[in-house]
């Protein structure tokens, strides 16, 4: 029993990790094409500002990747950690693609 709950909590943890991940790298990609543009200089100041949401997420999805090495307390422990950073990842991310979306 022990071990599938650390198998389930790595794989939550992941999970989280690649939110957290996704979220960054939609930021690097967008502050790269804002520091290219002539005018982009509001969107690069908002990336800017949007930074230590992304780096306190991965940091976060990345601590509770390394608890899920533990025990089953330290899964549950992950788990919650995990799953409290993706979805904050995923909500950042989404707040950042609906206020820069263009087309449709």
């Amino acid at each position: 029993m022990e071990t599938i709950v650390g198998v389930i909590a790595a794989v939550i943890a992941i999970a989280g990790l690649l939110a957290a991940l996704g979220h960054a790298g939609y930021l690097a990609l967008l502050g790269s094409a804002a520091n290219k543009r002539a005018g982009g200089a509001p969107v690069a100041e908002y990336v800017r500002g949007r930074w230590p949401v992304a780096g306190g997420t991965t940091a976060a999805a990345l601590l509770a990747l390394l608890f899920t090495t533990g025990g089953p307390v330290l899964d549950i422990l992950g788990i919650a950690l995990a799953v409290g950073a993706g979805s904050v990842a995923t909500k950042a991310l989404r707040s950042t693609q609906e206020r820069y979306r263009s087309g449709g």
